[in-house]
């Protein structure tokens, strides 16, 4: 791996990737989604990950796609194109659907694909000086791979407007329009709310999370069914978990008035 993503991991099993390209405001290229993908899929299968976060180096989140690459995906083959893009959108599918929580620590300008690294993560806590953009269309073009991401995240009435007139908008907006979870007036105060999410996700059960993920998404695609169907649906996933070692452990933890095993000890 280059020096283009940075990964730290703490005695808690937060992992921190930042990704590492100041000098053009963290844009990815092929290189870094490649990388990046690579990255989330190790995290995901390491079994002391807890929490990821996902942050920039320097001033800015992402600016989203790196414009000297696209330039010269331009000049190749639509097939090539194709392919190129099916990446992003594994990079995209990957983050948005990983078993542990993640938050977008965005500590400075999220544009285009930047954007859709946020709204692909579960929690979104960003410095009140941060500027948001889908400035696409500014481009000759449109935020495709992102938009089955970013539309849920902001809502539709939002992405009609920002999707077409490619303005940006600012980290108020981003929090008004519930893309962004919570603000924070300077870093400090941004390291201060991300490190409080994490003491709040901590307490939580590992695979009654992610069990909470899946079952968001399969109610929002319609897989959950309707009625009868639904009702047994949801009625097998409690009874599931509830049976569980885990669920076990939750329910004896307070009963006993005592932090569950996966409950980090305080310093």
């Amino acid at each position: 791996m280059s020096d283009r993503l940075l990964t730290d991991i703490d005695r808690r099993g937060v992992a921190t990737v930042t990704l590492n390209r100041p000098d053009v405001h963290n844009a990815f290229d092929d290189v870094l989604i490649e990388e990046l993908n690579g990255e989330l899929e190790e995290l995901e299968h390491d079994g002391t990950i807890r929490v990821i976060v996902l942050t920039g180096a320097g001033k800015s989140f992402s600016a989203g796609a790196d414009l000297n690459w696209m330039r010269a995906m331009a000049e190749r083959s639509e097939h090539e194109n194709r392919e190129d893009a099916g990446r992003f959108a594994q990079l995209m599918r990957r983050l948005n659907e990983l078993k542990m929580p993640t938050i977008a620590r965005v500590n400075g300008a999220a544009l285009g694909g930047g954007v859709g690294l946020v709204a692909c993560c579960d929690m979104a806590i960003a410095e009140k000086s941060a500027i948001f953009g889908l400035t696409e269309v500014r481009l000759g073009l449109v935020p495709a791979v992102i938009a089955p991401y970013v539309i849920p995240a902001m809502g539709e009435r939002a992405a009609r407007r920002l999707f077409l007139t490619g303005e940006r908008f600012d980290a108020e907006a981003a929090h008004a329009m519930g893309l962004v979870h919570l603000l924070a007036a300077d870093t400090d105060s941004l390291d201060r709310e991300t490190e409080n999410m994490i003491g709040f996700l901590l307490e939580g059960g590992p695979k009654a999370q992610a069990s909470c993920k899946s079952l968001i998404r399969r109610v929002l695609s319609g897989q959950v069914g309707s009625g009868l169907e639904r009702d047994r649906s949801t009625a097998t996933l409690i009874a599931r978990l509830r049976a569980s070692d885990e669920g076990k452990e939750g329910i004896s933890a307070f009963l006993e008035k005592r932090k569950p095993s996966w409950s980090p000890e305080k310093d």
